[in-house]
C-alpha cells in the first residue's frame, strides 16, 4: 500500500469514483430516562476488572483529604478564634473547609500518583507497553467529528494516525470515518476535496468515509449518536477524537485489544499530552500536562479504578455499550441550563457505568497527544463552555441508579469552576474581618469582673502558619511531579536537565500564580453570566497562534487591572500587612494586560525554549506518530503555499473541478419528500441563483445559510455549475 505522504490539498481533476460511505448497520440507541434505573442486562453491579482492596485505596485519598482538611479547620479556627465568634468568621472558615477539601483531594491523588508512578504503573487491563503488539479479532471505527475546523489541519492527524496504524501491520482492523457537522459551506467543500484527496493518497477505498449531517442537531455527542444509529453495528469498539487529536498506532491496537479481551469494559482512556505549543500560554499548558499531568492522571486512576471517566476524546468505547446506556437526554427547562447537554463525555461514561459497564483509565500508555488553546483569551472561550456544561450536570447529579463515584466525577467538575467565585468570596470576606478587626476595639474586660483581661488566643503568626501549610498543600504535586522526574533519567534528560527542570517549574509556578487570580475572575463572571441564563453557543475553537495587538488585549483585560487596583486600594487603607498579604493576587490583577500580551506571544515561547525551558520529552525526541504528523504539516503549508492552490470559495471550487462536483452531487442528502418540512433558505436561495446574472452577483445576493442550503441540493448545484462566470 502506499503510504507516501503526499499534500491532502491536491485533487485530480478525475478519477474512479467511489462510495463515500459504506452500507449501513443501524444500531438502536434509546434515550436514557434519568428518573429509573436502567436495564443491565445480567451484568454484575461490581465488575471483574474492578482492582482488589480498591476500597482500601479510596479510603486513604479521601479519608486523607478528609483529615487533612479537617487539621486545616482547626488551625483556622484558631486563627479566627482571636475575634471571637462573629459572622463573618464563620462564614470564612465555612469557605476555607470547602476550599480545603478541594485541594487536600488533590494532594492525596497526587500522594497516590506519585507512588504509582515509581512503581511504573497506570497499565492493567492486561496492557503491556513492550511485548509484541497483540492481533485484533474484531473491527474498530476511528472517528474524527469535526466543526468548521481547517479541514486541511484536521487530516494531518488523521493522516499521521491512518498511517502509523499501517506501520503496526494491524491496518485491516480499523475504518476510519470524518463526521462532519460543520455549517460554514466554503469549509464544507474544502472537507471534501480534502477527503477526496486523502483517499485517492492512500489508496482508501472502502475504508476512509465521510459523512456531513445538514443539521448539526446536539453537536458532538448527536454527531456521534447519529454515526451509532447508522453504522454502529458493524464495529465492535470505535476510537471517539477530537480535530486535533493524534494517536500512535501501536497505543491504539494495545488498547483496542485490551477490550476486547474484557467484554464488561465499555471505554478505556488515554491520556492526552499537549503538543505544538509556541506561545507562551500554550507552553505552560504543556509543561505542565507533560511534567504533572502523569502523576495526577495515575493518581486519579488508582483510586477511580472501574469507576474512571471519559473526557470526550482519545479514548476506545466499546459501541454496543455506548448505544445501550449513552442516549442522552433533553435536559428539562430553558437554557443554559435546559436542553441539550454540552458536557456529554462525563454523563456518557456515568450513565454506561450505572448500566452495570466498567470504565477504565491507563496512563500507564504513551503515544496520545492533542493540542492547547494559544492564549488565556482562547482558554477563556472553551471554558466558558464547558463552565455551563458542567453546572448542567447539577440537574443530573441525582440521576437514579449512578455510582457513587459518578456522582463525585460530576461534583468535582462542578466544583473546578464554582471554586473560583468562593475563593474571590474568600478574599472579599478576608478584607471585611481585617476591616472589622481596624474599626472594632477589643473587649479585653467583659461584664463579669476579673482579675485577667480575655486576651486574643493567637497572634497574627498563626495566621501565617495557616498560609504556609495551605500554599504547601496546593504546591505539592508540583514538587511530587520533580521528585518523580528525579528518578526517570530519560525524562529528566528530555527536559532539559536538573536545573533546567527546576527553573521551568519555578518560571511556570510564577506565572501560572499571576495568572490565577485572572482566571478566578474570568471564572466567576462566567459563572455569574450562566445563572443568570446567559448560553455560551458553540463555537470552533481557535487553534492558531496568530498575533494578537495588545489594543486589543487591552481593550478586553482592563477590567481586571481595574479590580485589582481598587482591591489594593482597600486592603492599603486597612493595613500595610493585609496589603502585603494580598501582595500575589494584586500582583497579578494589576499586571494583567501585560500578562495576557505576553503569555500570548509566540516570540515569548519559542525564545524560552531556545534556552531550553518549558521543555517536555516529545520537544527533544520527537515520537514517530509526531514525526508523521510534522511531515504532513509540513507538506500542508508547503500546499497552501503554492499559487495554484485549489480555489478555497465553494462555488469556484466545484466549478473548477468537475471531479469534485460529481462526487460532491453523489454524496447530496436525499431530496426531499412530500409532506417534510420545507427549508425556506434552499427555496429562497434557488430563486436567488435563477436571477443571478453570474457567480459573483450570486455570491453577493446569498446568505452563509442560503447557500449551505443550495448546495445541498442537486437542481442548486446545477445552477452553480450553470452560472455564467
Amino acid at each position: 500500500m502506499d503510504v507516501s505522504l503526499d499534500a491532502v490539498s491536491t485533487l485530480p481533476t478525475s478519477f474512479t469514483p467511489f462510495d463515500v460511505l459504506p452500507a449501513e448497520s443501524p444500531l438502536e440507541m434509546p434515550t436514557q430516562n434519568l428518573r429509573q434505573r436502567p436495564e443491565t442486562f445480567g451484568r454484575d453491579r461490581h465488575p471483574p476488572t474492578t482492582p482488589s482492596l480498591l476500597w482500601l485505596r479510596r479510603l486513604l485519598v479521601i479519608g486523607g483529604a478528609i483529615a487533612l482538611t479537617g487539621w486545616g479547620a482547626f488551625e483556622m479556627n484558631r486563627v479566627l478564634n482571636s475575634m471571637g465568634v462573629s459572622t463573618l468568621g464563620i462564614i470564612v472558615l465555612a469557605l476555607f473547609v470547602v476550599l480545603g477539601a478541594w485541594i487536600s483531594l488533590s494532594f492525596t491523588s497526587s500522594l497516590a500518583g506519585f507512588v504509582s508512578v515509581l512503581r511504573h504503573g497506570g497499565l492493567g487491563l492486561g496492557i503491556s507497553r513492550d511485548t509484541p503488539l497483540p492481533a485484533l479479532m474484531t473491527r474498530t471505527a476511528v472517528l474524527m467529528p469535526t466543526y468548521n475546523e481547517d479541514p486541511d489541519r484536521v487530516l494531518v492527524g488523521l493522516r499521521a494516525i491512518h498511517d502509523s496504524l499501517v506501520a503496526t501491520g494491524r491496518i485491516d482492523a480499523f475504518d476510519f470515518f470524518i463526521l462532519s457537522d460543520t455549517t460554514d459551506p466554503d469549509v464544507w467543500v474544502r472537507e471534501e476535496r480534502a477527503y477526496l484527496a486523502f483517499v485517492q493518497a492512500v489508496n482508501g477505498q472502502g475504508r476512509i468515509f465521510y459523512r456531513r449531517r445538514p443539521k448539526n442537531i446536539d453537536r458532538k455527542s448527536g454527531n456521534l449518536e447519529e454515526w451509532v444509529k447508522r453504522f454502529g453495528g458493524a464495529y465492535q469498539q470505535m476510537l471517539t477524537l477530537d480535530a486535533d487529536s493524534v494517536m500512535d498506532g501501536g497505543l491504539i491496537v494495545r488498547t483496542v485489544s485490551a477490550m476486547e479481551r474484557h467484554e464488561n469494559v465499555a471505554l478505556i482512556q488515554t491520556l492526552p499530552v499537549i503538543i505544538g505549543g509556541k506561545t507562551l500560554f500554550a507552553r505552560m499548558q504543556q509543561f505542565a500536562g507533560r511534567v504533572y499531568g502523569p502523576l495526577i492522571a495515575h493518581g486519579i486512576a488508582w483510586w477511580h479504578g472501574s469507576e474512571g471517566n471519559y473526557w470526550g476524546h482519545n479514548a476506545v468505547i466499546r459501541t454496543r455499550a455506548f448505544a445501550e446506556q449513552a442516549g442522552l437526554p433533553h435536559l428539562p427547562g430553558r437554557k443554559p441550563f435546559g436542553g441539550g447537554i454540552l458536557s456529554h463525555d462525563f454523563v456518557e461514561a456515568a450513565l454506561m457505568r450505572r448500566g452495570g459497564w466498567a470504565i477504565h483509565m491507563v496512563p500507564g500508555l504513551f503515544g496520545s497527544y492533542e493540542e492547547s488553546p494559544p492564549s488565556l483569551t482562547d482558554v477563556a472561550i472553551r471554558d466558558r463552555r464547558w463552565c455551563q456544561g458542567n453546572l448542567q450536570h447539577g440537574k443530573i447529579v441525582l440521576s437514579r441508579g449512578l455510582h457513587w463515584m459518578s456522582r463525585m466525577h460530576m461534583m468535582v467538575g462542578i466544583g473546578a469552576y464554582i471554586t473560583s467565585p468562593l475563593w474571590l468570596l474568600f478574599l472579599m470576606f478576608g478584607i471585611l474581618i481585617s476591616l472589622q478587626a481596624h474599626f472594632d476595639r477589643p473587649e479585653y474586660f467583659g461584664d463579669t469582673k476579673t482579675l485577667y483581661p480575655h486576651w486574643p488566643q493567637v497572634d497574627p503568626v498563626q495566621a501565617k502558619y495557616v498560609f504556609i501549610g495551605t500554599m504547601a498543600v496546593l504546591l505539592a504535586p508540583k514538587a511530587l511531579a520533580l521528585i518523580a522526574a528525579l528518578f526517570d533519567r530519560a525524562m529528566l534528560r528530555s527536559c532539559g536537565g536538573f536545573f533546567r527542570l527546576v527553573a521551568s517549574i519555578l518560571l511556570e509556578t510564577l506565572i501560572g500564580g499571576l495568572i490565577a487570580p485572572i482566571a478566578m475572575l474570568i471564572h466567576t463572571s462566567g459563572v455569574i453570566s450562566i445563572l443568570s441564563g446567559r448560553d455560551s453557543g458553540w463555537n470552533a475553537q481557535n487553534r492558531d497562534d496568530g498575533r494578537v495587538s495588545l489594543k486589543e488585549v487591552a481593550h478586553g483585560y482592563w477590567i481586571y487591572t481595574a479590580y485589582g487596583l481598587v482591591m489594593a486600594a482597600a486592603a492599603w487603607s486597612v493595613s500595610f500587612s493585609l496589603f502585603l498579604w494580598m501582595t500575589p493576587v494584586l500582583i497579578g490583577l494589576a499586571l494583567a494586560i501585560p500578562l495576557a500580551a505576553m503569555t500570548a506571544s509566540r516570540d515569548v515561547g519559542l525564545w524560552l525554549r531556545s534556552w531550553g525551558l518549558l521543555l517536555i520529552p516529545e520537544e527533544t525526541n520527537l515520537p514517530p506518530i509526531l514525526k508523521l504528523a510534522a511531515e504532513n504539516d509540513l507538506r500542508r503549508t508547503q500546499a497552501e503555499a503554492m499559487p495554484d492552490r485549489p480555489p478555497a470559495e465553494a462555488f469556484a471550487a466545484l466549478r473548477s473541478n468537475p471531479a469534485l462536483a460529481a462526487e460532491h452531487r453523489r454524496a447530496l442528502p436525499v431530496a426531499r419528500q412530500p409532506g417534510a418540512a420545507i427549508d425556506a433558505n434552499l427555496l429562497v436561495g434557488l430563486l436567488k441563483l435563477r436571477e443571478a446574472a453570474s457567480v459573483d452577483n450570486a455570491l453577493a445576493t446569498l446568505s452563509k445559510q442560503e447557500k449551505a442550503s443550495v448546495l445541498c441540493s442537486a437542481e442548486g448545484l446545477d445552477l452553480i455549475l450553470g452560472l455564467p462566470a
